[in-house]
């Protein structure tokens, strides 16, 4: 079979299309003949450095991805051969006190497909049963490979931390980004008011054609001054925010008093001002978040599918092309998934 794996730590010289043997299939374990996988940040973090993820090279890279039951344990009832499924990166002990608790996603000994094990960029996968979600009819490959990372970790983040509720209002940062536009897409569908930010105009054009009701050019406006100015001075409801740096304090200043802040990432540095005296004087709260659990998947799945959700789609290349994938994802100029196709 062909996988897309790292050989070391740089750019994408260290990025390979090889041969290797058809993985056997370990008990409790279901055979997945893979059909499409789509490209997350963290596969550029990994090729780059990967530091601090504990990982052996080569590995495969790939966080999300969807294909066909091929093989499983004589007597498993959970699926069948042949059967479309899609798969959740995060592998669990079921030991640990948050496992046995029911937080998985919280587990001391994760272990995430294409950070600290083989990812699902290839021809063939064998992962846990536990691991592995069947497609409902008229999903297809793509739209369910897209749910596994963006889509879960914006869920999440909207409603096993912020709670939302119908008619509340949400600040989204960076919207052309996965989890951004992913937020934005269920914000809508959840009811809520929706204010997004980019620096490109193009893709504020964009996320008001997907329904977003308000846009805001950071790169010519003051953030928190354009969302007081939309609100009559009050401020949104929750913030979702994953750049970190410098847009932090204007998430801040964007929030109504006991407002909520969810947080996934920091790239734009993770060292940002705290502005604590903002935060308990107006009561904010403020809560970190990384993907979903099981059973928030499997809930995503159902919201997707009841609703007619489609993940935004920026463009399609074949493995051989992963170099030119991985390109278009660096550069950032993106507006929804990079989807590589697996099979030849």
């Amino acid at each position: 079979m062909k996988r897309i794996v790292i050989t070391g730590h740089g750019g994408n010289e260290v990025v390979s299309l090889i041969d290797s043997p058809k993985p056997q299939r370990l008990p409790g374990h279901v055979l997945v003949r893979m059909e499409v996988a789509t490209l997350n940040r963290v596969d550029l973090y990994m090729r780059n450095s990967g530091a601090g993820i504990t990982h052996s090279l080569p590995q495969t890279m790939g966080l999300d991805g969807a294909g066909v039951v091929e093989e499983l344990d004589p007597g498993e009832t959970a699926f069948t051969v042949g059967q479309r499924v899609t798969l959740y990166a995060g592998v669990q002990c079921g030991r640990c006190e948050f496992c046995q608790r029911g937080e998985g996603v919280l587990c001391t000994k994760i272990q995430y497909m294409g950070e600290h094990r083989d990812g699902m960029l290839a021809q063939w996968l064998s992962a846990p049963v536990q691991n592995v979600f069947a497609i409902p009819e008229g999903m297809s490959f793509t739209d369910a490979a897209a749910l596994g990372v963006n889509h879960l970790t914006a869920w999440r983040m909207l409603f096993g931390k912020a709670r939302v509720q119908a008619g509340e209002s949400v600040l989204i940062f960076g919207i052309g980004g996965g989890v951004s536009l992913a937020a934005l897409q269920l914000a809508k569908l959840a009811g809520l008011r929706t204010y997004v930010t980019s620096r490109s105009a193009d893709k504020l054009a964009r996320a008001q054609a997907l329904g977003a009701d308000y846009v805001i050019n950071s790169q010519e406006q003051d953030v928190a001054k354009a969302v007081l100015a939309a609100t009559g001075g009050r401020g949104v409801d929750v913030v979702i925010e994953n750049i970190g740096g410098d847009s932090w304090a204007q998430a801040m200043r964007s929030l109504v008093r006991g407002g909520r802040l969810v947080t996934c990432g920091a790239t734009a540095g993770d060292q940002p001002p705290a502005d604590l005296r903002r935060i308990f004087i107006r009561q904010l709260q403020i809560m970190g978040s990384t993907l979903g659990d099981l059973d928030e998947f499997r809930a995503l799945i159902a919201f997707a599918h009841q609703h007619g959700l489609r993940p935004v789609v920026d463009s399609v290349y074949a493995m051989e092309n992963i170099h030119a994938a991985l390109d278009r994802l660096e550069a950032g100029e993106q507006f929804g998934k990079v989807v590589v196709t697996l099979r030849d």
